[in-house]
């Protein structure tokens, strides 16, 4: 058995770091709390920059009922969402909140954006509608800590 999801990393819209989770003993090198600190606020600013670096596309003016056209208007723009090296892909889910999972796996590991999807799942049914959870703080919630964990066991067992 190869574990492909190492590890996953939460960070609020602030840049602070809000949850941090290993999955497998041999995967990535250990880092201490502060280097998570430190990776959290410096890929927050990292994607800041290159979401105003993307470039605009234009989207074609939308016809409403009424008549007449509206004016077109530039895409979201996405910053940093997959960073690849040899050893590991770490790839970003931004929320519409500003609240951004990297997870980090297996270069070989695929469907890495439903892999997210379902973990971002898991944090809106466990943390977000936990009434003692306030929001942009540490995520300290056992029952999406055993979800999570039960998910990411399901996939680096297979």
């Amino acid at each position: 058995m190869y574990a492909t999801v190492f590890s996953l990393i939460v960070i609020n819209k602030a840049g602070g770091l809000i949850y941090n989770r290993s999955f497998h003993e041999g995967g990535l090198n250990k880092i201490s709390t502060n280097d998570y600190l430190v990776l959290a606020g410096t890929f927050h600013g990292v994607h800041a920059i290159t979401a105003r670096l993307n470039p605009v596309k234009l989207v074609p003016p939308v016809n409403p009922p009424g008549g007449g056209n509206l004016p077109h208007r530039p895409e979201a723009p996405s910053g940093l969402e997959v960073l690849e090296t040899e050893n590991f892909r770490m790839q970003c889910f931004n929320t519409m909140t500003g609240t951004k999972f990297l997870l980090f796996t297996d270069t070989t590991q695929a469907n890495v954006d439903v892999t997210l999807r379902r973990i971002y799942d898991l944090y809106a049914d466990y943390v977000m509608k936990n009434p003692f959870y306030s929001l942009e703080m540490p995520i300290r919630c056992d029952i999406f800590d055993r979800k999570l964990l039960s998910y990411i066991r399901e996939i680096n067992n297979r």
